[in-house]
């Protein structure tokens, strides 16, 4: 590869103004070239910023025709290293962030069609403008794109009710390897022609295509949304009132998140002005929404009369409906800040595990005592979207130790005990966070190797020259 010709055919692509390098004064590439966590600090030959899916093709030509491999980025805000380049200096870093344009709402059909690097943010407002719902909901929603929800399959706090991004999504328009365009735009949900090639796009993390653009599903906004904070005794009760709470309010349940006392402590300790609830005397708090097609009043009398026979069964031992939309907005704060509070704490060793939800209570009571064993003094951080199986199950240093230092020696360790209980219970090492490079290395060990042979085949099907996010995912393509 020749970095001359291949930045001249770039500036060709796309224009000199949008083809960004270290040689070019006053640049700074940093925010590019380091993942959300500050875990690996990479370098690109360049950062190219096309505007058009044309564009996007002919960047993906030119990088073909001249050796180079593209790591395609959206906002950057994922957890497993899968969208920065690696320290050669020689990946190109494709940014969606231009492709912003809300293409067309189709309120009949009930779609929005946008830009991979429309900021979900962005997609939701447009929808609520228009009298609809997109229920896709993050913490980093106000800066990660529709491109690289995508991407990932990203899940969130609404997938009990709605399901994953993958099931939000009728349509794509994707550039191949070879730089040609697939116009699979459809609003269509029954088209039976073949093979689903939407499905196989969406979590492939660029490796098989870049997605350019998207037909999202719209849903009619909630008559009224209550959210309670409830305070349970155990993991086992907080699955008991999940139960409860299905049974009692079916498709009413839009969420329902689980978090541990030591994960409260952390946001109280870190974010004061949050005023966390009741968190010192609960072992396990329950964040749950209620969104109802009738009315406020009504909403309000169904949770109400819920919480109190939860609390006469003793699957929670206190609650709290929210009582204005600014106490709501308060109590998913709380949530949402989890992980922040957690990065002011210190780097920390971090799984996105899914399990069957009767599994969860074991499972944790089983690992929790097997890492407070062999690692004396951990902290354990479990939270997340108890409602579809999906913990946030992560481990931070114990007291006094560096968390530098402990993420560096113990991490190995520390994965492979948690992984290996993860197996045992009949759960993934991936819920919604995807693979990129950070468990590229480790999914051969934990995926059934004829999937793990038929990804490689698709792999070197549409990819053959490996220029699309090479190593992640996938390390052995043969």
């Amino acid at each position: 590869m020749n970095p001359g010709v291949v930045l001249d055919a770039l500036r060709q692509a796309v224009g000199p103004a949008h083809v960004l390098t270290h040689e070019d004064a006053g640049t700074d590439l940093s925010r590019w070239e380091r993942d959300w966590r500050g875990r690996v600090h990479g370098r690109a030959l360049a950062v190219v910023q096309p505007q058009s899916t044309a564009e996007v093709a002919a960047v993906v030509k030119a990088c073909a025709a001249n050796g180079a491999s593209l790591v395609p980025q959206g906002g950057n805000t994922g957890l497993v290293v899968g969208s920065v380049p690696d320290g050669s200096g020689q990946q190109v870093v494709l940014s969606t962030t231009r492709l912003n344009r809300v293409r067309e709402l189709d309120a009949a059909n009930r779609t929005l069609t946008v830009e991979a690097g429309c900021v979900l943010q962005t997609v939701q407002d447009v929808a609520r403008e228009a009298g609809f719902l997109f229920p896709l909901s993050l913490a980093a929603q106000g800066s990660c794109t529709i491109g690289g929800n995508l991407a990932t399959n990203a899940g969130g706090t609404q997938v009990l009710r709605y399901g994953n991004t993958r099931d939000l999504c009728l349509g794509l328009e994707v550039v191949s390897a070879d730089g040609e365009v697939w116009h699979g735009l459809s609003g269509l949900r029954k088209d039976n022609t073949g093979y689903d090639l939407r499905h196989l796009m969406i979590g492939s993390e660029g490796t098989l295509g870049i997605i350019t653009a998207a037909t999202l599903k719209l849903f009619d906004a909630p008559a009224a949304q209550l959210t309670a904070w409830a305070s349970v005794p155990s993991l086992l009760a907080a699955v008991d009132l999940l139960g409860l709470v299905q049974r009692r309010l079916g498709a009413g349940l839009t969420g329902f998140e689980v978090m541990g006392q030591f994960a409260l402590s952390l946001v109280d300790k870190h974010f004061p002005q949050l005023r966390v609830p009741a968190w010192a005397n609960t072992p396990y708090a329950v964040l749950l929404e209620l969104s109802d097609t009738e009315s406020a009043e009504h909403a309000q009398a169904q949770l109400e009369q819920l919480l109190g026979q939860a609390i006469e069964a003793g699957c929670a031992s206190d609650a709290i409906v929210a009582s204005n939309l600014g106490q709501a907005q308060g109590f998913w704060h709380v949530r949402e800040s989890i992980s922040m509070a957690q990065a002011e704490e210190g780097l920390n060793i971090k799984h996105d595990i899914s399990l069957p939800i009767s599994r969860i209570p074991a499972f944790c009571a089983e690992t929790d005592a097997r890492l407070v064993h062999t690692f004396a003094g951990v902290r354990l951080v479990n939270f997340g979207h108890l409602g579809d199986g999906n913990l946030h199950y992560n481990v931070q240093a114990p007291e006094g130790v560096d968390p530098a230092v402990f993420l560096n020696t113990q991490e190995t360790a520390v994965n492979g005990l948690v992984f290996e209980q993860v197996r045992a219970h009949g759960g993934s090492i991936s819920a919604e966070h995807g693979i990129g490079s950070l468990k590229a290395h480790t999914l051969p060990e934990y995926k059934d190797p004829v999937a793990l042979d038929w990804m490689r085949r698709i792999k070197s099907a549409l990819d053959p020259q490996q220029r699309l996010n090479p190593g992640r995912v996938l390390t052995d393509t043969r």
